[in-house]
């Protein structure tokens, strides 16, 4: 993945995309997947071996007769990235590997909202974790649980799923191989220029992986984000809706990884909606306009700051919870303070907080109706919500009650409930831009 990679199509591509996002996978279920025939992948996957990004993992036996066989993996310390996401008041960055696991985190304050202010601020996080060494420690501020305005959705679960990304237990067997194969082995030893590529996620609406044509709460039109960082960097610099950017965390490295069809829900300071249908997200133009935050599902609710009664918004985000409960308790409450009361049997929020679950599962079932899905991703700061007991069975009951009592049970999966998910799609997406971009 330097300057002497092989040129390659898009069978040699699809190889790459097959085994980062399912190795270790047995040579013969690889070929399977691509329809290669034993030789093919052989000759298709010894440039990335001899080049070590592609390493063999133990020994299995594949019968009673025949060659043993040597699963694939990637060597996922070859390269590292920087995903950042970039609310109102901050940019919240992770430095990852190739699996977008987390290895150091940093977070910079906005100046303002500027463009070369952002891109400032950016920049800071990207050379902070570059310089970091990317040894797990937290480089910077902790990432609030919160952070504020322009964010993304955020969510919450019921049905707890592990957490399905490998550790690169390989690694160890091949130390060494294709030193100098890539940029990002060792990002700290030789700063910026050694990581392979930047992602950078946002709350608005982007075109090409790079301008963005509306971002509200920066009040931005048609800035080309990508362009100036990248520019500031020396770096590929890829930029995306981070609702669409954790989608495909999810649907790559998370909890949708092998799932054909899923949707994933956020909820926080805003709600968001993405959609994977046949093994691909469903992108259309008006992606990035946040059309799943206003989704009607009380007609008595509280009302929007864009005069919706009960839109998914005003009955899920953390900001209209918290408002509701402060009229009933006559003060200023956080949102986890709001739980924490919930939890306790606080009448007041008891009352918002089993609303709000109960609206979370009329949402779920009507993503499941309307897209014939069984399987809902929640993720993002809001997550804590299903938590609370009567948050968890109001939302059960929310989903009952708008299903056909003979439809197939909705699997809903719970995904990080920190703030640095969002970073961690930013993360996602730059690897695929690296992945996308081999041999081109």
């Amino acid at each position: 993945m330097t300057t002497t990679e092989p040129v390659l199509g898009e069978s040699g591509r699809e190889l790459v995309r097959e085994v980062l996002i399912h190795g270790p996978i047995a040579r013969a279920e690889l070929g399977r997947r691509l329809g290669l025939s034993p030789a093919s992948l052989t000759r298709l996957s010894k440039p990335f071996l001899d080049r070590g990004l592609f390493v063999e993992g133990a020994v299995e036996l594949a019968g009673a007769v025949g060659r043993p066989a040597k699963p694939l993996d990637v060597r996922v310390d070859l390269q590292r990235f920087v995903g950042i996401k970039l609310t109102g008041d901050q940019a919240l960055g992770v430095l990852t590997d190739l699996r977008a696991k987390t290895l150091g985190e940093h977070v910079a304050d906005l100046a303002g909202h500027s463009p070369e202010e952002v891109v400032e601020a950016l920049a800071a996080v990207v050379e902070a974790l570059a310089g970091s060494g990317g040894d797990g420690r937290a480089v910077g501020g902790g990432v609030p649980a919160a952070a504020a305005a322009g964010g993304g959705g955020s969510g919450g679960g019921v049905a707890a799923g592990a957490d399905p990304s490998r550790d690169g237990s390989t690694e160890a067997s091949v130390a060494g191989a294709g030193a100098g194969a890539g940029a990002g082995a060792g990002a700290g030893a030789g700063g910026v220029a050694e990581l392979a590529g930047v992602g950078v996620s946002i709350g608005g609406k982007v075109t090409g992986q790079q301008v963005v044509l509306r971002a509200p709460f920066l009040e931005w039109r048609e800035v080309d984000l990508g362009g100036m960082l990248s520019r500031r960097l020396g770096l590929p610099v890829v930029v995306e809706n981070d609702v669409v950017a954790l989608t495909e965390a999810e649907r790559w490295f998370g909890l949708g990884r092998g799932i054909d069809d899923f949707a994933v829900m956020t909820t926080g300071a805003g709600v968001g909606y993405g959609l994977v249908i046949h093994g691909r997200q469903v992108i259309t133009p008006d992606t990035g306009l946040g059309l799943g935050g206003h989704f009607p599902l009380d007609p008595t609710g509280p009302i929007c700051a864009d005069g919706h009664r009960g839109c998914s918004t005003a009955m899920l985000s953390t900001t209209s919870m918290c408002a509701s409960a402060a009229v009933g308790l006559g003060r200023r409450v956080s949102y986890e303070e709001l739980l924490a009361l919930a939890a306790a049997g606080n009448a007041v929020a008891v009352q918002v907080v089993g609303t709000a679950g109960r609206s979370l599962g009329r949402m779920i079932a009507a993503v499941a109706n309307l897209t014939m899905v069984g399987t809902v991703v929640l993720s993002g700061e809001g997550i804590g919500l299903v938590d609370v007991p009567v948050a968890a069975s109001e939302m059960r009951a929310g989903i009952a009650a708008d299903r056909d009592p003979d439809a197939s049970e909705v699997r809903v999966l719970t995904g990080d409930a920190d703030f640095g998910a969002w970073a961690r799609g930013a993360a996602a997406v730059a690897v695929q831009a690296r992945i996308g971009a081999l041999g081109a």
